[in-house]
Protein backbone atom coordinates (compact mmCIF):
# COMPACT_ATOMS: atom_id res chain seq x y z
CA UNK A 1 0.00 0.00 0.00
CA UNK A 2 1.14 3.47 -1.02
CA UNK A 3 2.46 4.74 2.31
CA UNK A 4 1.06 8.54 1.38
CA UNK A 5 -2.27 6.75 1.80
CA UNK A 6 -1.61 5.26 5.40
CA UNK A 7 -0.24 8.90 6.31
CA UNK A 8 -3.70 10.77 5.03
CA UNK A 9 -5.44 8.54 6.61
CA UNK A 10 -7.01 9.31 9.93
CA UNK A 11 -5.29 7.96 13.31
CA UNK A 12 -8.37 6.31 14.55
CA UNK A 13 -9.22 4.49 11.63
CA UNK A 14 -5.99 3.36 10.93
CA UNK A 15 -5.56 1.77 14.36
CA UNK A 16 -9.22 0.15 13.42
CA UNK A 17 -7.67 -1.72 10.60
CA UNK A 18 -4.71 -2.53 12.53
CA UNK A 19 -7.40 -4.26 14.87
CA UNK A 20 -8.87 -6.06 12.45
CA UNK A 21 -5.80 -7.14 10.79
CA UNK A 22 -4.66 -9.12 13.90
CA UNK A 23 -7.86 -10.77 14.65
CA UNK A 24 -7.98 -11.52 10.52
CA UNK A 25 -4.32 -12.78 10.93
CA UNK A 26 -3.83 -10.52 7.90
CA UNK A 27 -1.16 -8.25 6.75
CA UNK A 28 -2.39 -4.20 7.27
CA UNK A 29 -2.11 -4.13 3.32
CA UNK A 30 -4.14 -7.38 3.12
CA UNK A 31 -6.85 -5.89 5.73
CA UNK A 32 -6.58 -2.46 3.56
CA UNK A 33 -7.47 -4.50 0.24
CA UNK A 34 -10.66 -6.44 2.13
CA UNK A 35 -11.76 -3.76 3.28
CA UNK A 36 -11.94 -1.09 0.29
CA UNK A 37 -13.24 -4.50 -1.87
CA UNK A 38 -15.48 -5.02 0.58
CA UNK A 39 -16.57 -1.01 1.11
CA UNK A 40 -16.41 -0.71 -2.71
CA UNK A 41 -18.98 -3.74 -3.66
CA UNK A 42 -21.67 -2.22 -0.73
CA UNK A 43 -21.32 1.18 -2.66
CA UNK A 44 -21.53 -0.03 -6.03
CA UNK A 45 -24.92 -2.16 -4.95
CA UNK A 46 -26.55 0.93 -3.60
CA UNK A 47 -25.89 2.76 -6.76
CA UNK A 48 -27.48 0.14 -8.77
CA UNK A 49 -30.47 -0.41 -6.71
CA UNK A 50 -31.79 3.57 -7.66
CA UNK A 51 -33.74 3.51 -10.28
CA UNK A 52 -32.99 5.63 -13.32
CA UNK A 53 -35.48 7.88 -14.99
CA UNK A 54 -37.25 5.52 -17.60
CA UNK A 55 -37.24 3.00 -15.03
CA UNK A 56 -39.21 5.31 -12.30
CA UNK A 57 -41.90 6.19 -15.17
CA UNK A 58 -42.47 2.40 -16.06
CA UNK A 59 -42.96 1.74 -12.42
CA UNK A 60 -45.15 4.58 -11.51
CA UNK A 61 -47.33 3.72 -14.81
CA UNK A 62 -47.56 -0.12 -14.13
CA UNK A 63 -48.54 0.79 -10.20
CA UNK A 64 -51.24 3.75 -12.07
CA UNK A 65 -52.39 0.96 -14.13
CA UNK A 66 -52.70 -1.28 -11.11
CA UNK A 67 -54.49 1.75 -8.65
CA UNK A 68 -57.30 1.18 -11.63
CA UNK A 69 -58.61 -2.30 -10.50
CA UNK A 70 -61.96 -2.44 -9.68
CA UNK A 71 -62.56 -3.37 -6.13
CA UNK A 72 -63.47 -6.82 -5.30
CA UNK A 73 -63.33 -9.05 -2.15
CA UNK A 74 -60.52 -10.86 -3.58
CA UNK A 75 -57.07 -10.13 -5.79
CA UNK A 76 -57.56 -6.67 -6.03
CA UNK A 77 -57.42 -6.29 -2.45
CA UNK A 78 -53.78 -6.71 -1.76
CA UNK A 79 -51.74 -4.26 -0.66
CA UNK A 80 -54.69 -1.61 -0.71
CA UNK A 81 -55.37 0.58 2.49
CA UNK A 82 -58.79 0.90 2.84
CA UNK A 83 -61.29 1.67 6.07
CA UNK A 84 -61.31 -0.69 8.57
CA UNK A 85 -65.02 -1.23 8.55
CA UNK A 86 -64.27 -1.90 4.14
CA UNK A 87 -61.39 -4.55 5.03
CA UNK A 88 -63.41 -6.18 7.81
CA UNK A 89 -65.89 -7.28 4.82
CA UNK A 90 -63.25 -8.04 2.92
CA UNK A 91 -61.15 -10.35 5.10
CA UNK A 92 -64.51 -12.26 6.85
CA UNK A 93 -65.43 -13.36 2.96
CA UNK A 94 -65.54 -16.53 1.95
CA UNK A 95 -64.30 -17.84 5.28
CA UNK A 96 -66.22 -20.33 7.31
CA UNK A 97 -65.74 -20.39 11.10
CA UNK A 98 -63.02 -22.88 11.31
CA UNK A 99 -60.95 -21.09 8.69
CA UNK A 100 -57.05 -19.59 10.07
CA UNK A 101 -57.12 -16.21 9.82
CA UNK A 102 -54.25 -14.07 9.38
CA UNK A 103 -55.60 -11.50 12.63
CA UNK A 104 -55.51 -14.76 15.08
CA UNK A 105 -52.40 -15.51 16.74
CA UNK A 106 -51.57 -19.01 17.32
Amino acid sequence: MNETVLLDMDAVLLERIRRLAGAKGWSQQEAIMHLLEHGLFACEVEVAARLDDTDAVALQEAIAALEQIDNDPGFSLIGRVGTPDAGATAEGAGRTDDAPSADRHY
